[in-house]
C-alpha cells in the first residue's frame, strides 16, 4: 500500500484489538495438555473434536519470512520520511510546492502529492516484492503483473485525493492553535472516519474488484435468514471476483446505514462448506451488531490523541535542535509532514500492542457472537482450519509476534475455543441470545 498518508486518516491504520481468553472459556481437556503436539492431537480426537493441524513446512517458511518482512517494512517506513527529513529534501520539496503551488492551500496539495509520488516510487520495490513476488512464490495469488500495478496505481490515486482533500485542515490547526491543535485533530479524525466508512463500500472497493450478486441463490438466502436472527435488517449480500487478486479467503460486513453490505470472496464460497462460510458470517454479523465499528473509531480516536500528543510534545524540542537540517522552524510548516510521520510511525510502534489487544478481544466475541447464533461448533472449528491452511498461517505464535503483529486470536487458540465454548449443551444461556430473533 501507499505509505504517507495524512493524519486524519490514521485511524484506518491503526489496528484494533483485545484480550485473550478468560480461563473458563479455555477448551476442556486441551489447553492443559503438554506442549506436545501429538497429545494435543490425540486428545482431540477421543474426545470427537477438531485438532489443530500442526503447520505445513511451507507454512513455516512462510511465517519466517514474514517476520523478517515485517521488521524490514517497519525500518523502511522509519527511514524514508526520516531521510527526506534530516537530508533537508523536504525544506527543498516545499520550496518546489511555493512555486506550483503559489498560495499556502496550493503549496500543501503539491507538496502533498509531491512527497506521495516520491514515496510510492521509492518503495515500490519493496511492495513489488510483498505484495506480488512472495505471495506467487507460495501459491497465495495468481493476481497477474499488470492487475497489481493496476491497483497500486489507484490506491496512489485514492490517497492522493483524499490526502489533498483533508491534509489542510491538520495544518490549519497547527497555524490557528499551535498548543491545542493535537486535539482538535483527534477530534476531527471521528467524523472523518465515520464518512469513508460510509464510502468506501460504494465508491473504493469497487475500484479494486468486481461486486456483484451471489451466484449461489439458496446459500444467499441462508445467509440473510441468519442477518435477520441477529436484527441486520435490509443488508445486501456481494460477490467478490477476489480470485483474479488472491487464492486466500474472506469475508466481512461493512458499512452503514444505505452503504451496509455482506461481502464474500468468491474464494471463500468455493473453499468453505457451506456451514463453515455460515459460522464466518456470523462472526462478522457479529461485528455489526455489536457495534465494533463505532467502538473502534472512538478506540482510535483515543489512541490517535495520545500519539498526537506526545508527538506535539516531542516536535519542539527537535524542530528547536535541528532546525537548520530540517529546513523548516514551525511545524505549520508543510515541510514538516516527515517529522510528523516519523514521530507518528515511532508511537504507533509503541502502541500497536494495545492496539492489538483491543482488536484481538473484540475478533474473540464475534467468534462467541458467531458460535452462539449457528450452534455449530464443529463447522466453526473446520473453518479455522482451513483458514489456517488455506492462508498458510500458524496456528500458535510467539509473544512476541502476538503483542505486534495479531489483531486476531491465534487460530490454535481460536479453535480451541470453538471446541469448548457449548453453554447451551450445559443449559446456560448465551452472552448474546437476547440479541438473536
Amino acid at each position: 500500500m501507499t505509505r504517507g498518508l495524512p493524519l486524519v486518516l490514521l485511524v484506518a491504520g491503526l489496528t484494533l484489538g483485545a484480550r485473550p481468553p478468560t480461563p473458563e472459556e479455555a477448551p476442556h481437556g486441551i489447553a492443559n495438555q503438554a506442549a506436545d503436539p501429538s497429545t494435543r492431537a490425540e486428545t482431540a480426537k477421543d474426545q470427537g473434536l477438531v485438532a489443530v493441524p500442526e503447520p505445513s513446512e511451507k507454512a513455516l517458511r512462510y511465517a519466517r519470512g514474514g517476520n523478517v518482512l515485517w521488521f524490514v517494512d517497519m525500518l523502511w517506513g522509519l527511514a524514508v520520511p526520516g531521510v527526506i527529513l534530516f537530508s533537508g529534501f523536504s525544506a527543498r520539496l516545499r520550496n518546489l510546492a511555493r512555486k506550483i503551488g503559489r498560495n499556502w492551500f496550493g503549496t500543501l496539495v503539491v507538496y502533498f502529492a509531491l512527497f506521495l509520488v516520491l514515496t510510492f516510487v521509492v518503495g515500490l520495490p519493496l511492495s513489488y516484492f510483498a505484495g506480488y513476488v512472495r505471495p506467487h512464490a507460495y501459491g497465495l495469488s495468481n493476481q497477474t503483473f499488470s492487475k497489481w500495478i493496476g491497483d497500486e496505481l489507484k490506491a496512489l490515486l485514492v490517497s492522493l485525493v483524499a490526502g489533498s482533500v483533508v491534509l489542510w485542515l491538520p495544518y490549519w490547526l497547527v497555524r490557528k492553535s499551535p498548543t491545542r491543535w493535537w486535539l482538535w485533530t483527534s477530534l476531527l479524525a471521528i467524523p472523518f472516519a465515520v464518512f469513508f466508512i460510509l464510502i468506501a463500500p460504494i465508491v473504493i472497493d469497487p475500484l479494486f474488484n468486481t461486486f456483484g450478486p451471489m451466484k449461489d441463490h439458496d446459500l444467499e438466502r441462508r445467509i440473510l435468514d441468519l442477518a435477520n436472527r441477529a436484527g441486520i435488517e435490509g443488508a445486501r449480500v456481494f460477490e467478490v471476483d477476489k480470485s483474479v487478486d488472491t487464492n486466500t479467503v474472506n469475508a466481512y460486513v461493512t458499512g452503514f446505514g444505505g452503504s451496509k453490505r455482506i461481502v464474500l470472496w468468491d474464494t471463500t464460497i468455493r473453499k468453505l462448506e457451506p456451514d463453515e462460510l455460515l459460522f464466518v458470517m456470523g462472526h462478522e454479523m457479529g461485528h455489526y451488531v455489536l457495534g465494533h465499528i463505532v467502538k473502534s473509531i472512538f478506540f482510535s480516536s483515543v489512541l490517535i490523541l495520545v500519539t498526537l500528543y506526545l508527538a506535539y510534545r516531542l516536535q519542539a524540542g527537535l524542530i528547536d535542535r535541528y532546525a537548520g537540517r530540517f529546513g523548516f522552524t514551525e511545524l505549520s510548516d508543510v515541510a514538516s509532514l516527515p517529522l510528523v510521520l516519523l514521530l507518528v510511525g515511532v508511537l504507533t510502534l509503541v502502541i500497536t500492542p494495545v492496539a492489538n489487544a483491543y482488536s484481538r478481544w473484540q475478533e474473540h466475541e464475534a467468534d462467541r457472537f458467531g458460535l452462539e447464533i449457528t450452534r455449530d461448533n464443529h463447522a466453526a472449528a473446520t473453518a479455522f482450519v482451513k483458514l489456517q491452511q488455506e492462508n498458510l498461517s500458524l496456528p500458535r505464535r510467539s509473544l512476541l509476534y502476538k503483542l505486534w503483529r495479531a489483531s486476531h486470536p491465534l487460530l490454535g487458540e481460536r479453535i480451541d475455543f470453538c471446541n469448548a465454548y457449548r453453554p447451551w449443551e450445559e443449559g446456560r444461556p448465551g452472552r448474546y441470545d437476547a440479541k438473536f430473533r
